[in-house]
């Protein structure tokens, strides 16, 4: 049985519909309710539904063999699994943004309230930037209104959110949408099974 692990939501309902256009569907999943494992011995199909922050680990430690993700979790966990398919949808962006009229200042290190802290090390150690890291895990927004950091590095999608914190975009520097990722073990074992399903769903796709 081919084990796929599902991000709850809006990435996963988008996910799901098109598996069940790649010939994947399961009857059980139109009324899951609270379940977390839902199979179909027939296809041969097990799908787990985890959190989205989760679905990396559950790929990278062989509880799936395949799994949904968006690349920015999948960059800011650092699993190590393989990147098969670009989906193409849930876009949007990481980006570097401040204060409407933000000066940086080159003399000191720049104060950046991050939840992507992993990427937001990165992207100043690429550019030999000194910088000093906050981790916070929601309302980022807030941390440059109220002096807490100069700039953050989060998310972005439409970016109404920033306009309405007076915010601007400084820097858009990773362009996001949702992946298809295989856990390595499982690919050598089930390499045929595995490559059944990415073909299917990049047919429907279209």
């Amino acid at each position: 049985m081919i084990t796929i692990a599902l991000p709850k939501g809006r990435l996963g309902d988008k996910t799901y519909a098109l598996l069940s256009q790649a010939g994947y569907g399961i009857p059980a999943m139109e009324n899951v309710g609270r379940k977390l494992v839902i199979e179909d011995e027939e296809k041969g199909i097990r799908y787990l539904l985890v959190k989205p922050a989760d679905v990396a680990v559950y790929v990278e430690k062989g509880a799936a063999d395949l799994g949904v993700v968006g690349k920015d979790i999948l960059e800011e966990e650092g699993a190590d699994v393989f990147e098969v398919l670009d989906l193409g949808y849930g876009h949007c962006h990481m980006a570097v943004a401040a204060k409407e009229g933000y000066k940086e200042d080159p003399s000191r290190r720049v104060r950046v309230a991050t939840k992507f802290e992993r990427i937001a090390r990165e992207y100043y150690a690429a550019r030999g930037r000194d910088a000093e890291f906050i981790h916070l895990n929601g309302s980022i927004e807030l941390a440059p209104v109220l002096g807490m950091s100069d700039v953050i590095v989060d998310i972005v999608e439409t970016g109404s959110t920033l306009r309405e914190n007076h915010l601007e975009v400084i820097d858009r520097f990773m362009e996001i949408s949702a992946r298809l990722i295989v856990n390595k073990a499982s690919y050598r074992f089930h390499e045929k099974e595995i490559d059944g399903i990415r073909r299917s769903m990049k047919e429907a796709l279209g």
